[in-house]
């Protein structure tokens, strides 16, 4: 899966009262729709992922951002959120 980023983007994602937001600009938007695109292609293995911190596509001091295609009919996590299977 090749990635695409337009160039001059900006994202951040940060934590606001519970809630995660990511601000971007248009570059940095685009980026993000074509990542997203490019992960729901059925030819992507399930379980692929795109994680994006400060140090490899996020602005600094933005929270890691993990992206995961996976089978909505096998999930992953438990009724607490515990990861019960690895794919």
């Amino acid at each position: 899966m090749v990635l695409n980023w337009e160039g001059n983007f900006t994202i951040k994602v940060s934590d606001i009262n519970g809630s995660v937001s990511i601000e971007a600009n248009t570059e940095g938007l685009v980026s993000l729709a074509n990542h997203l695109l490019n992960l729901s292609q059925s030819s992507v293995p399930i379980g692929t992922h795109l994680h994006l911190d400060e140090y490899n596509s996020l602005e600094e001091g933005s929270l890691d951002l993990i992206i995961e295609r996976f089978d909505s009919n096998k999930s992953v996590y438990g009724s607490d959120n515990t990861i019960h299977k690895q794919i």
